[in-house]
């Protein structure tokens, strides 16, 4: 059976969309192809990087895409998932297809966040065990569909 092919956005594909990725591939690669891109792509946030790796995925190595290319080159998705806030996500482009569904969950960008090292590192970790809960219930609900 093949694999649904999905696509998390968000601005710079610096770590919200890398951690659903991620999360995606890792929990259920076997059923989903997941990728990931930004609408201007950064450089990846090392808190991204650091809480992923504790909790056993290692991200380091990835590079940011573009959203545009990989609409441009005609890349088809089952699902396209936007994990920024509202406005940006209304900038995402419409990916053609023959189902594609746009969902959008809102995720405050680790770059905005304030406070001590410490601090900050904690509030990523909320984010990844968000994002984590998310992914985990996508794959619930679509794999009833497959």
């Amino acid at each position: 059976m093949p694999r649904l092919k999905v696509l998390f956005v968000c601005v710079h594909n610096s770590a919200r969309s890398q951690m659903a990725e991620a999360f995606l591939n890792t929990l259920a690669g076997d059923r989903y192809q997941a990728e990931s891109a930004g609408m201007e792509p950064g450089a990846l946030n090392p808190l991204a990087v650091k809480v992923m790796k504790e909790a056993g995925i290692d991200i380091s190595h990835n590079k940011t895409k573009s959203v545009f290319e990989k609409y441009k080159n005609g890349e088809l998705f089952s699902y396209v998932i936007t994990v920024c806030d509202e406005a940006s996500a209304e900038t995402c482009p419409v990916f053609p297809g023959i189902r594609t569904e746009t969902i959008h969950w809102s995720f405050e960008d680790p770059a905005s966040f304030t406070g001590t090292p410490e601090e900050k590192l904690e509030k990523a970790r909320r984010l990844r065990d968000a994002i984590k809960e998310k992914v985990l219930k996508f794959i619930s609900i679509t794999d009833t569909g497959l």
